[in-house]
This record gives structure tokens, sequence and C-alpha cells, in this order.
């Protein structure tokens, strides 16, 4: 339930603008698959934590996953 909360208000889920078939889901899939990975770092701004990732978006993320 957190995570819904948190989307909302990092994401502006309530003001997407994708509302048919499977896209609503699929959308909230995507971000609670942004958010996670940041929770488990460590991270309990997800704001910040994106804002931070942003800094080398090449690099960061790819660490953040263990993917480099």
């Amino acid at each position: 339930m957190i995570n819904r909360a948190v989307r909302d208000t990092t994401f502006a889920e309530e003001a997407s603008k994708v509302r048919t078939g499977h896209g609503p889901d699929d959308m909230a899939t995507l971000r609670s698959l942004a958010i996670n990975p940041l929770r488990t770092a460590g991270h309990t701004n997800i704001a910040a934590g994106l804002r931070e990732m942003s800094d080398d978006c090449f690099r960061q993320p790819l660490d953040l996953l263990g993917l480099a």
C-alpha cells in the first residue's frame, strides 16, 4: 500500500493520461519497478533517490540494479 502513495506523489499517477486496457496496470508496475530498487538501496525519499540516479543516468541505475 505504501507504494501506491509514493507512486501518486512522486510520479503524479492520478494525473496520468493512460486510461485504457492494461495501460494503467502496466504503468503502475513500471513505476513500482523504479521504486523498489531505490528502497532496497536504502533511499527513504524516492524523489531524492530518482534525482540522485539522474545525475549519472547511464551508470548509476545499472549499478543500483547490479548490472554494471
